[in-house]
């Protein structure tokens, strides 16, 4: 059975609002999307990196008892499990502060297993960072050589967009690897200083993968791909919380994907037409996050879909 395996940061998100908290979650961008899948009942590993103490063990009780695979954890014990706090402001959009304590050697991780048409999905500054990069690239060009899909999210924040040049090469080599890459317009604004989609797969993306998924909020979805291009209108909702949309957003594509059967030599044969159940997972998985506090697919909203649906 085809498997997703997703490598990324873990952290314990504590959400406020009005400046008092209001409660926490496990979180982290890969993270998210992996307990998304779980709760789905796909086959999903977590490759990632936690402290052993109080906050790390919240974060492995509650990975398995969503159905995610930890045996491939770093559970360090020299220093701290990291924590965010995200601040909601009057439209529901969070602005986050982080706090971390890790040790100098870092990512000591035991392997996966990674079979051909298997999915690994990376993303975020964690695959950018310095300290973290040989062993991610080393996962990815490994996964490259199984004949895995590589599924890339740059989730490229603000607090980063200063490092933007410095950290561009990284990047590049990062959509390079990637058979699909999808971003927001505000990822690649933060990166290009582009919110124009097709300007973005022009200049900056087609060159290195030629299937792309940018997200537009409320505007939403642009698909591009060797056959052709489409537009996808999104139902609007009032967001109670749009943390983890994006992530839950992967998580449909991903479902998608393994539902549909698409292998690594059939994604790039997909029509516009093809991929539209695809998009559509994603938009509805990101459209049920914004309607409720939690990071993810919520129990009753995954029990809808099956593999054998």
């Amino acid at each position: 059975m085809r498997k997703i395996i997703g490598i990324g940061e873990t952290i314990l998100d504590i959400i406020f609002r009005d400046n008092q908290p209001s409660h926490a979650v496990p979180g982290g961008s890969t993270f998210n999307t992996l307990i998304s899948l779980g709760r789905l009942g796909v086959p999903a590993t977590f490759i990632s990196e936690i402290g052993q103490d109080t906050v790390g063990n919240i974060i492995l009780d509650f990975m398995q008892k969503n159905g995610v695979d930890t045996e491939n954890l770093d559970i360090f014990c020299e220093g701290k499990t990291p924590i965010s706090l995200a601040f909601l402001d009057e439209d529901n959009e969070a602005k986050y502060m982080f706090y971390n304590q890790f040790p100098e050697d870092r990512l000591n991780f035991v392997w996966p297993r990674i079979d051909k048409d298997d999915i690994i999905v990376f993303g975020s500054y964690f695959a950018l960072n310095p300290a973290l990069r040989k062993k991610v690239c080393e996962l990815i060009e490994y996964a490259k050589d199984r004949k895995a899909i590589i599924y890339y999210d740059p989730n490229f924040r603000d607090a980063h967009a200063h490092e933007a040049v410095k950290l561009m090469p990284s990047v590049l080599e990062n959509l390079e690897y990637a058979d699909l890459v999808k971003g927001s317009k505000e990822d690649f604004n933060n990166l290009f200083h582009h919110t124009d989609p097709q300007k973005i797969y022009l200049d900056h993306i087609k060159f290195y993968c030629s299937n792309f998924i940018c997200t537009l909020g409320s505007d939403g979805v642009d698909l591009f791909c060797p056959q052709g291009n489409k537009h996808f209108a999104t139902t609007p909702v009032t967001p109670v919380s749009t943390i983890g949309a994006g992530d839950s957003f992967n998580a449909g594509i991903l479902f998608g994907l393994l539902k549909h059967d698409i292998t690594l030599d059939r994604l790039y044969t997909l029509s516009p037409e093809e991929w539209e159940p695809i998009i559509h997972y994603g938009m509805g998985f990101a459209s049920t996050v914004c309607c409720s506090m939690e990071n993810y697919i919520t129990r009753d909203f995954a029990a809808k879909y099956t593999r054998t649906e």
